[in-house]
């Protein structure tokens, strides 16, 4: 089943909430099951993002059923948010995102990839591992990174890391 990865359109946006909520199902049970208890971005920003060319959509039979969010840096593309619906997980459709994501990096003429990700979930840090990211070290981090990280901490989320995909 073939999966197309195209640019969503700000109309879009509240579709793509949707789709988020749908992943998000994937932590329930988990240890960071907490991540449900916040929803996610308004609609407006995932227009925004459409806007400037930096959501893209997975579809399967013209059902969208993925995305992936980014932004841009000097350094790397930055992957914010990469979800897929629930129901439709494990069947290639993040690696075709991520894939994507790496097409636009370079279309862009960016040298890579970078994102922040939880370690001990293996559907987070493993998989990325598994595609060529490689978890930054503090001396490695840089700041953006560091202050990303920071962040996110505090917002309540624990055991993060940094990965970058050299292009």
């Amino acid at each position: 089943m073939s999966v197309r990865i195209r640019l969503a359109r700000p109309e879009e946006a509240e579709l793509v909430r949707e789709i988020e909520v749908s992943a998000g199902e994937t932590f329930r049970g988990s240890v960071h099951a907490h991540v449900l208890d916040h929803p996610p971005p308004r609609a407006e920003v995932y227009a925004a993002l459409a806007a400037e060319g930096l959501l893209l959509l997975a579809e399967q039979h013209r059902q969208a059923i993925g995305f992936a969010a980014c932004e841009p840096f000097a350094d790397a593309l930055h992957l914010k948010e990469l979800a897929v619906r629930y129901e439709r997980q494990g069947r290639g459709i993040g690696r075709a995102l991520v894939e994507a994501v790496a097409g636009e990096a370079r279309r862009r003429g960016l040298p890579a990839v970078t994102l922040t990700t939880f370690l001990d979930l293996p559907w987070n840090a493993p998989w990325y591992v598994r595609r060529g990211f490689v978890e930054l070290t503090a001396g490695t981090l840089g700041e953006r990174l560091r202050e990303e990280l920071a962040a996110e901490a505090g917002r309540g989320l624990s055991a993060r890391c940094a990965m970058r995909l050299t292009l």
